[in-house]
């Protein structure tokens, strides 16, 4: 598939440019910021095992980076510094590709904590290639179906306006896939989310980071895991309210977490030991029993509870947990 790749890209880019290591993700993607969160994220989807350890990169306070079509991985790591440098995304674009004997079959783009955007579409990228900047955002795609797909993500990410920043991404991949996407198909895809402020605790500066290696529904199951990430969003906010003392917003979320999976014992069983820390053990008991028929060994963990300060009850009150 390489040579004859190269070999069709004529004489002006040399066969010497492509290394094995440089992984052929001809894809869709898009790179976009949240105007009032300040949140920047990269959506990616493409017929290439493990897409994401490859096309998005994401610095919070910085930017994000889509590299794709004849993938340069540098481009992500060196367009984050250089934005770091303090050159816009036009600049830091101009500087990666200038060096770049390959640049004519590269697609990249950087999108800055500003929302200022470049992108980049190689002339020699496999059609149908194109890229769209709009305000906050770019859509940029190759090797596609047909020349619908990166319109339609545009249209479909403007038109999502008010939704969170994630879910808006989501959409315009759906967008790009019934328009035809990938024109050999799809195999994964990934979403990466960075706040648009860097912390004093970088480890929390990544908020979504969600990856489907090897699928054949990519972005279905991208979906799926995106909407469990928010239900686990309800069972942390949960967790803190318990902290705080304030049970009856934390039966709240993890209501909601429940709600959102009913038939998740996990969110099923922190549900119900909020109840009985919260005195209301006779309905922590009925769940309880429910979670306890479908695996016995959370009653095990019941009992463990107690010993490091998880559950807060009586010998008598344990009992009824644990019938």
């Amino acid at each position: 598939m390489g040579v004859a790749l190269i070999a069709s890209l004529g004489t002006t880019v040399k066969a010497q440019v492509f290394k094995a290591e440089e992984p052929l993700a001809h894809t869709y993607s898009i790179v976009a910021r949240d105007p009032k969160t300040g949140e920047m994220a990269v959506g990616v989807q493409s017929h290439w095992f493990s897409v994401g350890t490859a096309v998005p990169w994401a610095e919070a306070g910085v930017g994000v980076v889509a590299t794709q079509s004849f993938t340069n991985k540098s481009f992500g790591p060196r367009g984050l510094a250089l934005l770091k440098e303090g050159k816009t995304p036009e600049e830091a674009l101009a500087i990666l590709l200038a060096d770049d004997e390959a640049r004519e079959v590269r697609q990249v783009s950087i999108l800055d904590a500003q929302g200022r955007v470049a992108t980049h579409t190689g002339d020699k990228c496999i059609r149908y290639a194109g890229h769209i900047t709009g305000k906050k955002f770019s859509v940029q795609a190759n090797m596609m179906l047909t020349d619908k797909v990166w319109p339609a993500m545009a249209k479909a990410f403007e038109r999502s306006e008010g939704q969170p920043l994630a879910e808006r991404v989501l959409l315009a991949m759906q967008a790009a896939e019934r328009e035809g996407g990938d024109i050999r198909g799809r195999q994964s895809a990934a979403l990466v989310v960075v706040k648009g402020q860097k912390s004093d605790q970088p480890w929390d500066d990544k908020t979504i980071d969600l990856r489907v290696d090897d699928h054949d529904k990519p972005l279905d199951e991208l979906a799926r895991l995106l909407k469990v990430y928010r239900a686990y969003e309800h069972m942390n906010a949960g967790d803190l309210a318990i902290e705080k003392g304030q049970m009856q917003q934390a039966m709240e979320e993890y209501g909601k977490a429940e709600a959102m999976f009913p038939n998740n014992l996990e969110m099923k069983y922190w549900h119900a030991i909020g109840l009985a820390n919260s005195g209301q053990v006779e309905e922590a008991a009925k769940i309880l029993r429910d979670v306890y028929k479908k695996d016995p060994n959370w009653r095990e963990l019941t009992t463990r509870l107690p010993e490091v300060g998880l559950l807060d009850v009586s010998k008598q009150q344990m009992e009824k947990l644990l019938k």
